[in-house]
């Protein structure tokens, strides 16, 4: 019998003046930048979360509280890497990931082969098995009005 599980996961950071904008694990160029403990990647926060959750490993904010010092202002990519070591560690690998950033600005489309070269490795599979995806809100919500930014991820992963 194959054992495949599927996690869902999501994430909300507001948007802020001063913050360096990190998504996906590369740093974009833009005037505000999400708002949190650490490095605040939305994306990969839920990402994150995702894989957790197939594994029934709780969340991202048991494993990593934003009300310990450690992980102020950490890199969410070593995050990631702490997530998949959980994973192994209870005999699981991840068969592939599905995200979608939802925000107005900036244009993520032109980074997204860059984000999944630096994701695909620290996940241990192929850049073919991490699907980014970017939209809009239309305008609409906090998102709309450029205020905040939500990642959402599915991620199968499977007893090796």
């Amino acid at each position: 019998m194959v054992n495949i599980r599927v996690g869902f996961g999501y994430d909300v950071h507001p948007l802020g003046e001063g913050r360096e904008l990190w998504l996906g694990g590369i740093k974009l160029e833009f005037d505000k930048g999400c708002v949190g403990h650490s490095d605040a990647d939305v994306l990969l926060h839920a990402i994150c979360d995702a894989l957790l959750g197939a594994a029934n490993l709780r969340d991202i904010g048991f494993h990593f509280p934003n009300n310990n010092p450690k992980y102020k202002g950490a890199d969410s990519k070593l995050l990631l890497k702490e997530v998949v070591a959980l994973l192994s560690e209870k005999g699981y690998g991840i068969g592939n990931v599905d995200a979608t950033l939802s925000l107005e600005a900036p244009m993520v489309n032109p980074h997204i082969t860059s984000m999944q070269n630096i994701l695909a490795p620290i996940m241990n599979i192929s850049v073919d098995d991490v699907s980014i995806k970017a939209t809009t809100n239309e305008r609409l919500g906090y998102v709309g009005r450029g205020e905040g930014v939500n990642a959402y991820a599915v991620a199968l992963i499977y007893k090796k």
